[in-house]
């Protein structure tokens, strides 16, 4: 991990500090509290990979966790991922050409709520974890994708399972409140999880600005990256209310083609 302070003049000063699996192996948490400290100090993260190679030291939590906590730590509830080909590697993907033209998509992923951060259970028989979602988060990362919408097509999907889930009933009804009395001017549409999941692979291009809840973005997120060609292609930007954020590669670290000069930086 890399974080950044900005000084005066433009200036930047670049620290760096210990993250994931490297911090599990040489301060036994994936976020210590020195890397806590420089992170919440700096006006910038630049995250990389937070996985390693080989089994933990036994005891610590998983890097997972840690990703975890340092968005909880910032705020950063909005994640943003922009999906656009290169036309330069169309043909990594497996999906024809035509499919991909005019692909120019951004997910905006609610990043500090729902199962991710609910009440967990382990027993010897059973698990629980606990999705939950509030109003108030749903507003917030609704209307940053409004915003962000605004300036693109105008154009909104939220992504639901409002068929099933209760939170996802709240996600739905709070989407289009908002919209319909603060952003009359973007139409929008409402998509359930399994279906876009299908959508997004047979017609990418219909689509302009994405928002969904915390797993449901995860999980779409690293589909859309076969339309760029590669996870490695997809650009992650973590945002909270007061500026600055997190930024990062979606991809993990790879250390199966680690030191074998194939990688591509």
């Amino acid at each position: 991990m890399v974080c950044r302070a900005a000084l005066p003049a433009g200036a930047v000063e670049w620290s760096e500090a210990s993250f994931g699996a490297a911090a599990c192996h040489q301060h036994g948490d994936p976020f210590p509290e020195a890397t806590r400290q420089s992170c919440v100090e700096s006006a910038a993260v630049l995250l990389g990979a937070v996985g390693g190679d080989g089994p933990l030291p036994e005891g610590t939590r998983r890097p997972e966790a840690g990703l975890l906590d340092l968005r909880r730590e910032l705020g950063t509830f909005a994640n943003l991922r922009p999906v656009r080909p290169h036309p330069a590697l169309l043909g990594a993907s497996p999906l024809r050409a035509e499919v991909l033209a005019g692909v120019d998509l951004l997910f905006v992923r609610e990043l500090t709520g729902g199962i991710y951060f609910g009440a967990k259970e382990r027993t010897e028989d059973s698990a629980t974890d606990v999705c939950t979602y509030t109003v108030t988060e749903v507003e917030r990362i609704v209307r940053k994708a409004a915003e962000l919408a605004s300036s693109r097509g105008n154009r909104i999907t939220s992504v639901d399972k409002a068929n099933v889930l209760e939170t996802s009933r709240l996600w739905r009804e709070v989407t289009e409140r908002v919209l319909d009395q603060e952003f009359p001017d973007i139409s929008y549409e409402h998509a359930l999880v399994d279906s876009m999941a299908m959508h997004l692979l047979s017609r990418p291009s219909k689509f302009d600005v994405i928002v969904t809840e915390n797993m449901f973005g995860d999980i779409l997120t690293d589909e859309a990256s076969v339309l760029a060609g590669s996870m490695g292609m997809l650009p992650s930007a973590s945002l909270g209310e007061d500026g600055g954020g997190i930024f990062e590669p979606i991809h993990g670290s790879a250390p199966d083609i680690a030191g074998r000069g194939i990688a591509n930086p």
